[in-house]
């Protein structure tokens, strides 16, 4: 366990990023492009970049002290490192790495989905980052669960689809997938270039677009992140929504590749 001081930037300001890797069966899956999204995200915020080395040696080592476990999702925190009072950086960054391990449970059944108030904030340089200040996504998850529903999808500022609080999201209409631009405000997931490539594998164009919500109407949903992998929604605002063989199709072609 890593000891946090109260200067912390990454504590005071939310100043800093994390990934979450999957461990499945003792080995994590797409570990070098985590690390790669990291060292961009790094580059973004002007951040020294971590020692790849480090951080594997320590997340090995949460993993192995947290005990036998099939799946394991492992949090690697990368702040900017303690700094003085209020917002100005200090004169050297000396970031610091925080590694936590966690069983994770594959969900299971597809996922209910409500479009929350919270909005995508599109303009900001943060939407395509994993920083550690994720505040819009915890209040649009809680708005969703005071809903009744799993998971909440997200809007940006001019009102197109972004995403869901802790994924990315699919659709499908007439043979086509369909996933929002990442100009969206939407972050550049792993398990979505992973889809991405895998439609295309399967002969599936894929579009990436920028939609508002009528786009969705009746159309067979997924969303997908390293933890859940493609995950079919149920229903979006209490309204049930088509099952595709397609999303099956692409679920199976995405596990394939991981392997």
């Amino acid at each position: 366990m890593t000891d946090i001081p109260m200067d912390d930037r990454g504590f005071t300001l939310g100043h800093g990023l994390f990934e979450t890797v999957l461990w499945a069966s003792g080995e994590p899956e797409h570990w070098d492009a985590h690390v790669e999204r990291l060292e961009r995200g790094c580059r973004s915020l002007a951040l020294p970049l971590p020692d790849r080395r480090d951080m594997r040696s320590a997340a090995d080592a949460a993993v192995r002290g947290l005990g036998p476990a099939k799946r394991v999702a492992v949090r690697l925190s990368w702040t900017a490192g303690s700094g003085g009072r209020g917002l100005d950086l200090p004169e050297v960054l000396e970031p610091r790495l925080a590694v936590s391990a966690a069983p994770s449970e594959l969900p299971a059944g597809p996922v209910s989905l409500t479009t929350a108030r919270v909005r995508r904030n599109d303009r900001s340089p943060t939407s395509r980052l994993k920083s550690l200040s994720y505040l819009d996504n915890v209040l649009a998850r809680a708005e969703a669960r005071t809903a009744g529903a799993e998971e909440a999808l997200m809007l940006n500022t001019a009102g197109e689809i972004a995403c869901a609080a802790a994924a990315n999201v699919f659709w499908i209409r007439h043979d086509e997938v369909f996933t929002p631009s990442l100009e969206c405000g939407v972050l550049d997931g792993i398990m979505r270039r992973e889809v991405i490539a895998a439609c295309q594998g399967l002969g599936l164009p894929v579009g990436e677009v920028f939609a508002n919500p009528g786009r969705l109407a009746g159309a067979p949903m997924f969303i997908t992140n390293s933890l859940i992998g493609v995950r079919a929604v149920a229903s979006l605002d209490g309204n049930p929504l088509p099952t595709s063989a397609r999303v099956a199709a692409i679920a199976r072609a995405v596990s394939r590749a991981s392997k």
